[in-house]
């Protein structure tokens, strides 16, 4: 047998596990019609203005993409005013946390997580042979006091997910700024910010400003949730020049293919598009309230396009029995979270079938829980 010469790390990591494709169910279980709420995707699709950029830059795949994103590096530069060398592009935001573990931890350091939290933050860092402290979540919020506690010498990178999946909860200004003092410079503090375009609240952390006095922070943002490109695999981070010099020297010479950078900027373009979408997110997202409170359940608030909701029981039979019915949630027992599914927020027609399915099941035969919300 051959044996990866990395086998003390590879074999003691569990892979991260997608949500099932729409296609896959369909073949797997024979059925005609299948809704996907499992993997926090935009419902709506990209702009109308991005399926043209697709259709254009669609004629030129024959050549190699520009490695530097140079058009949505300019774009991106100029609507978050910072110098186009602080930005480096991923094939998805994923990438950028593999290559920042990659560039900052060594087997033996030590890298601070939440529990639970985006699952790539702890494989990535396992492959790397690193020592992983999961600090466990306080009412589903980050304990900061606690990672802050975790710190040793051998700390290199803490993750921050703001929003965080799985529970949807932000950190304010205030406690970003407090955690970021009480930390040393040489820390890598990786903020990232998948979901940013769906908060709301005046009191979110201002991150990128927060950039020019912490020299030690990267800020990642996708084009896979909001805009609707999860298909075509693009994200950015924003960083000090140290650090996105650092990232760029390992990254792949064409990580980021042309139909993603004609795609991104085409939806940096059609900014009322996804305001439209932001305002439907929250309205559905008040829909998904309402009907787990009528079915007597709790749900964590979320400030993304996702609920937590609480099933009271094990949810693994629950999330199989609505894949059953054609309706794809996450079962969030990998997480250690074994009474819960996460829901994307669909679309109002998805979300009716997703609460009728959801009730149908727990009115068979089953006592519901008291209504409580967290």
């Amino acid at each position: 047998m051959i044996r990866p010469l990395a086998q003390k790390t590879i074999f003691n990591i569990q892979p991260y596990v997608p949500g099932k494709p729409i296609d896959e169910v369909k073949r797997e279980l024979g059925l005609k019609s299948v809704i996907k709420l499992a993997s926090n995707e935009n419902p709506y699709g990209p702009s109308p203005r991005a399926l043209q950029a697709l259709k254009r830059a669609a004629r030129d795949i024959n050549r190699y993409p520009d490695g530097d994103c140079f058009y949505l590096r300019q774009a991106l530069a100029k609507r978050w005013q910072v110098p186009p060398q602080q930005l480096v592009f991923g094939n998805g935001s994923d990438e950028i946390i593999v290559l920042a573990v990659r560039v900052f931890v060594n087997p033996g350091d030590e890298v601070i997580i939440a529990d639970p939290s985006f699952l790539i933050y702890g494989i990535a860092a396992r492959i790397a042979g690193a020592d992983v402290k999961a600090i466990p979540l306080k009412d589903f919020s980050y304990d900061l006091a606690g990672m802050q506690k975790a710190v040793t010498g051998k700390t290199r990178i803490i993750f921050l997910g703001n929003p965080d999946n799985p529970s949807g909860q932000y950190l304010t200004q205030k406690q970003l700024e407090h955690f970021l003092n009480g930390l040393r410079e040489n820390i890598i503090v990786f903020i990232d910010e998948a979901y940013y375009e769906y908060v709301r609240p005046k009191d979110y952390a201002d991150s990128l400003g927060l950039l020019k006095k912490h020299k030690n922070i990267i800020v990642t943002r996708t084009f896979s949730k909001m805009y609707g490109l999860a298909g075509l695999r693009i994200g950015y981070g924003v960083a000090g020049e140290e650090i996105t010099d650092c990232l760029n020297r390992i990254r792949e010479p064409f990580n980021v293919n042309s139909l993603a950078q004609a795609a991104a900027l085409a939806c940096l373009a059609d900014q009322p598009y996804y305001r439209t979408i932001a305002r439907k997110i929250e309205r559905q997202r008040e829909v998904l309230y309402r009907g787990a409170r009528k079915l007597g359940l709790k749900y964590v608030e979320s400030y993304t396009n996702f609920v937590l909701i609480d099933m009271r029981q094990d949810a693994s039979g629950i999330a199989k029995a609505l894949l059953g019915k054609g309706v794809i949630v996450r079962d969030m027992s990998f997480w250690g979270l074994k009474q819960f599914i996460r829901v994307t927020i669909g679309t109002e027609t998805e979300n009716k079938r997703f609460l009728n399915a959801l009730t149908q099941i727990l009115s068979f035969g089953q006592n519901l829980p008291r209504r409580t919300v967290l």
